[in-house]
């Protein structure tokens, strides 16, 4: 055998070898891009009969074992309020004096923007009796989050918040964009959390697209149902001029509202 010819089934080898590597490199890589994944998914809902409660992505009985809820599956007619607050552009304080006119208290979920240009609105949602919840601090994918980052997510929104008010945040969290998987929501009942999903929305968060008050009654009407716990956006202009007159409806129609306090008490 030949110089030439040793030297070229070397390098031959060489480059199986470093192919290897990098396969191998890629395998552990998708690995732990999938771990760390946990098989996400959406939060979605199907709705039946105009009423009726909507079926989720899992069921209350499958979510409980993470203290996460979509619904209160009780036949009273009692709603859940809740809002998402991503940022400010004028609406909430409409919101919140629709809400003190009906002595109804809601949930915020609040993210670190809110927090940190929203000082005032937050003091105010903490005076006026409501509940402030955790919406993580960047409203990122979660379910692509490892331990360590969903700690940090989570942990900068309570610091800022008690900073700002003095109390310390409800252990309440709302999985940003409703994307999730198993692997968060048992990260957020290890820290003391319980999750909140949604039975009630609609599409309300769009700035420059904002549903008519006949589109947003046509959708909170029709679908509300025993136990529901509703999401509605702060950031949304329809929100923050139909809400006393929603209220006033939701009333009329019997239901009474409760908190998520109540909910997770019982």
């Amino acid at each position: 055998m030949t110089k030439k010819t040793m030297l070229q089934i070397a390098a031959a080898f060489a480059v199986v070898y470093l192919l290897g590597v990098a396969t191998v490199k890629l395998m552990r890589q998708e690995q732990e891009t999938s771990a760390r994944a946990g098989a996400g998914e959406n939060w979605g809902l199907g709705f039946g009969e105009e009423g009726q409660k909507p079926t989720g992505n899992k069921t209350q009985d499958e979510l409980s074992q993470f203290h996460a809820h979509f619904l209160d599956e009780t036949t009273d007619k009692i709603l859940y309020l809740t809002f998402d607050a991503g940022y400010e552009n004028g609406n909430t304080e409409n919101i919140l004096d629709a809400l003190k006119k009906h002595q109804v208290k809601a949930t915020f979920f609040v993210v670190g923007n809110y927090l940190e240009t929203s000082p005032e609105l937050v003091k105010r949602m903490v005076a006026d009796g409501h509940t402030v919840g955790n919406h993580t601090y960047h409203h990122r994918d979660m379910s692509m989050a490892d331990k360590a980052e969903f700690e940090k997510e989570i942990v900068d929104v309570e610091n800022l918040f008690e900073r700002i008010t003095g109390t310390k945040l409800a252990k309440f969290y709302r999985p940003p964009q409703g994307k999730y998987c198993e692997n968060n929501l048992q990260l957020a009942k290890d820290m003391g959390y319980h999750t909140f999903f949604w039975s009630l929305a609609y599409v309300d968060w769009y700035e420059d697209k904002q549903p008519t008050k006949e589109e947003a009654f046509s959708k909170l009407l029709t679908r509300m149902h025993p136990g529901a716990i509703v999401l509605l956006h702060s950031t949304s202009r329809t929100n923050g001029e139909i809400l006393d007159e929603l209220l006033t409806k939701w009333e009329e129609m019997g239901y009474r509202f409760g908190t998520l306090n109540e909910l997770v008490s019982k």
